[in-house]
């Protein structure tokens, strides 16, 4: 049996052996309903807030101010990764190509080549921290064994123009030209292969054309604005990578392998409320706006969820752990009932 088959029979299978919370079917299935306003209300908010951060960005461009307005405008810009998320879920909207426009809108913004990621994402839901080479998405959350700086230097604005050599921008590109990488081969069905370097290529061509237009302009502005706000979003890095640092690998229980945090109202916009993460990999077709319900139906079931404070403080002696005993891994205190 080739490789490509064993990957399709395990994500068939994989779901019917995770541990699962109790919770009745009806209420789940109230909790599944999607809604467009709610997604439209979000994708609103969203966009226009982060239009009136890069028209203050645009007016202080050359001056001081310009920094603290496109540090928020490329936080905000981060938060392009949950609709992305929930899009590709297609859970945000009721309507199904309300769905697929904003994937491919936020995929764009988030650096993510939408077949690519569409199929990876998936495998990530069937094979979690999972030591088999099925999950390409956690390779800097749970597996890296980090040391001290190369951990805390993630957090350090524009680190990202460091990692270039083995960026998703990389990745692209040699998509684009019609490379095979790792991931193309073991995630993407071959019908869908022409599909990624054809998007591939229009995101290079975009790259391109917005820096051609900055030098015929004289100005770098419309490259910060549109080609490298990903490369500032340390806040989001912040909260985005305790999903699953330091915990357990290769179990089928999320609550072992996935962390849930609380964020204040205005993060936990930007993220969408993908900060219930526990619940979100145990019930994947919920909606993210319905999160914060499910976790009340079934919070006894569930580790207590941690501050970004609390999450730390054990994360940080994790890495050190981690680096010296690649088997250490964060226990979690589950539920006694």
């Amino acid at each position: 049996m080739d490789k490509a088959k064993t990957i399709k029979i395990g994500i068939n299978n994989a779901s019917d052996e995770w541990f699962k919370a109790k919770i009745d079917r009806k209420i789940l299935k109230e909790l599944s309903k999607r809604s467009d306003l709610q997604g439209w209300s979000h994708i609103i908010i969203y966009f226009f807030t982060l239009v009136l951060l890069g028209f203050c960005c645009f007016y202080s461009w050359g001056s001081w101010w310009f920094i603290s307005f496109y540090f928020c405008y490329c936080t905000l810009w981060g938060g392009a990764d949950a609709i992305w998320h929930e899009c590709g879920h297609r859970t945000a909207f009721k309507t199904r190509k309300l769905n697929d426009f904003f994937y491919y809108l936020a995929s764009f913004l988030n650096n993510f080549e939408p077949i690519r990621w569409r199929w990876s994402h998936s495998l990530h839901h069937s094979y979690t921290a999972s030591v088999d080479p099925h999950d390409f998405e956690v390779d800097d959350s749970i597996f890296t064994k980090y040391s001290l700086f190369t951990f805390l230097i993630r957090f350090v604005p524009g680190y990202y123009f460091l990692i270039l050599h083995k960026s998703l921008h990389l990745e692209i590109i040699k998509h684009a030209l019609g490379i095979e990488t790792k991931v193309m081969k073991e995630c993407i069905p071959k019908d869908k292969k022409s599909g990624c370097i054809l998007s591939s290529r229009i995101f290079v061509i975009i790259w391109v054309s917005i820096i051609f237009y900055s030098i015929l302009i004289n100005s770098f502005l419309p490259i910060f604005l549109f080609l490298i706000p990903k490369f500032f979003i340390s806040l989001n890095i912040v909260w985005g990578l305790t999903q699953h640092m330091g915990l357990k690998e290769d179990t089928k229980d999320h609550r072992e392998s996935t962390r849930s945090v609380r964020l204040n109202p205005i993060f936990s916009f930007i993220y969408w409320k993908m900060e219930y993460h526990i619940e979100h990999h145990m019930f994947p077709m919920v909606p993210s706006y319905n999160l914060p319900k499910l976790h009340n139906v079934i919070k006894n079931q569930l580790p207590k969820p941690q501050t970004l404070f609390e999450a730390y403080r054990e994360i940080i002696p994790a890495v050190i752990k981690k680096s010296r005993d690649p088997s250490y891994y964060i226990p979690v205190k589950m539920p006694l009932n």
